[in-house]
């Protein structure tokens, strides 16, 4: 079980720097999902189901949801 807390650690800390790192603002919720996704997978290793599913609702769904339509909301002309 502690190889794959480590393994799931080291997966974390390997997205979060892949989420900081992204400079394409359409990749960015992509991988802000992604990493959401991961954080989820964590809490239920570290066994704390109830925050893995807050956090897949609102990390790997919710918070990409919001940048796509701000981003959206940027680019779309002026009327």
């Amino acid at each position: 079980m502690i190889v794959l807390q480590l393994a799931i650690l080291i997966l974390v800390a390997a997205t979060g720097t892949a989420v900081v790192f992204s400079r394409n603002a359409e990749s960015q919720p992509i991988g802000i999902s992604f990493y959401g996704l991961v954080l989820s997978i964590m809490f239920f290793i570290f066994q704390a189901p109830d925050v893995a599913l807050s956090q897949l609702v609102i990390g790997a769904v919710g918070l990409p949801l919001m940048i796509m339509l701000a981003l959206a909301r940027l680019r779309r002309p002026d009327r």
